[in-house]
Order: C-alpha cells, then structure tokens, then sequence
C-alpha cells in the first residue's frame, strides 16, 4: 500500500488489489509508441534495459522483439507475479524483481538505457536520481514515458472520468491535457534533457475493455472499497450502454523525455 500527499490527497493505493485487470487491460499502447522509443536508438539489441515500475511488464514484454536485455523492478509483489506468468507465457527471458525503486541496488555502470513508463512522479526523486545516474554507463539515458486519455477533447472519456472522481474527488489523475513530462529539478543535477516528443494517439477499445482499463486506474480498482467498487462497476457500466458503441476509439496523448546521464 502507497500513501503519498502529493497523489490524491494521501488517499491509500495498492496496485496489488488491481492486478488481475491490469494485467488483462493496461496493455493498450500502440505499436508506434514502441516505434518512436527503439526509432531513437533505445531499448534495442545490445543494450541492458532497467525498467522502473514495470507493473505487469508491459513495457520489457512489448519491446522485447528490439532485442535489448531487459530487468523489470516493481514495489508491487501482485504486479510482478504477474509480469513474470506473462513473460514466461511469452518465452521471454526478463528479470523481474519486487523492490521499490528507492532501494534498488544494482552495479555501477550496469545499464544502457533506464525505463520509468507511467510512474516516474511516484518516486521520492532526491533519493532515486543519484542512484539512476550511478548505475547508468557513462552514456546512458534515462528515459520517461507516459499516455492519457484527454477526457476535455473525448466524450466517453470525459464522462468515464467524471464518474470515477465521484467515487475519488482527490484523485489526481483527473484533467488532463497535452503537456511535457515534468521532471523535478534535482533531475538536473545529474542528466540533461535531451529530447521531449509529445503526441496524439486513438486507441481502440470495446465497451468491456475500456470498463476495465478504467477500473485498473489508481482511482479506482487500487483505492475503492469492495462495496464502492460494485456500485462503480454497475454505474459505469450503465454509462458506456448510454453514450458508447460496442467498438469505439478513446483519445490519448503519448509523451516521452530522453534524458543523458551527465
């Protein structure tokens, strides 16, 4: 369980709780999110990968036919379980381990290319950036990525949000619009920007699937009560019958900062 002030008021998550949907309704990038990222000469053949916060693996899993070796850390036991069936289900050799990215403790030098895909502003960053740079190779990169719907610009995607925040109203996931990652400023002691793309992207769902990528949101599924969780279910539910087809496309926006180590 995380509590953190600076997300949703302090209320209480457990990535744990949600894994099962996680694992079934968060792979939804596209492949030309992997593209733009090996394009650049990331997380490709010949290079070791750390990937931060991996969840359930999506990213090592996707981007494992670039041919980079790849290890996967997750503060969430549920989530790497998970990672791990997927992978091997896969053929896929990665190391996944449960840790929190504050206390990882790998070699100096030991990695080409360091990950943080949908969770780089969870981590205590005056801790963790000394130790990103440490075990980074005299030319690695750090590299952040994230994607959202934009609920102000999507009608289903509005409504679903509006739902959600009336079961969380701290939650800060809600509002989103196209803007550059942020990094803290203690990242600059230790890399430089290199690069920042942000871009659209519609992503495809049908009504069940989009039900459970929302319920596998750190609003929902990680925070709910059981009781506030099946009256979320049947209430959402009842709003995609209204306002969505079967098969419908949600408007996301992708963002990505590639940062060298200095």
């Amino acid at each position: 369980m995380i509590i953190d002030r600076r997300i949703d008021a302090g209320k209480a998550f457990d990535w744990g709780r949600t894994s099962d949907e996680y694992a079934k309704y968060r792979d939804v990038y596209p492949n030309e999110f992997y593209q733009r990222i090996a394009d650049r000469g990331l997380c490709i053949d010949g290079q070791n990968v750390l990937d931060l916060g991996t969840g359930t693996g999506v990213l090592p899993r996707n981007m494992y036919r670039y041919g980079a070796n790849w290890t996967g850390t997750d503060i969430s036991p549920e989530q790497i379980e998970q990672a791990k069936r997927l992978s091997e289900d896969a053929g896929m050799k990665i190391d996944f381990q449960t840790v929190p990215t504050e206390e990882i403790d790998f070699p100096k030098e030991s990695y080409d290319v360091i990950t943080a895909c949908q969770c780089f502003w969870y981590f205590d960053h005056e801790r963790v950036m000394p130790k990103l740079a440490d075990i980074l190779k005299p030319d690695g990169r750090l590299l952040i990525l994230y994607m959202a719907w934009l609920p102000f610009e999507d009608k289903i995607a509005g409504k679903s949000e509006e739902l959600v925040l009336k079961y969380s109203p701290n939650w800060t996931g809600a509002g989103e619009t196209k803007h550059a990652i942020w990094i803290p400023n203690v990242t600059y002691e230790y890399f430089e920007l290199e690069d920042h793309e942000e871009y659209d992207l519609k992503i495809s769902f049908t009504k069940e699937s989009w039900h459970g990528r929302m319920k596998a949101s750190r609003g929902v599924g990680a925070s709910l009560s059981e009781e506030e969780l099946e009256k979320w279910d049947v209430e959402h539910r009842k709003l995609l019958d209204e306002i969505a087809p079967e098969q419908f496309e949600v408007l996301h926006y992708a963002a990505l900062a590639v940062l060298k180590k200095k």
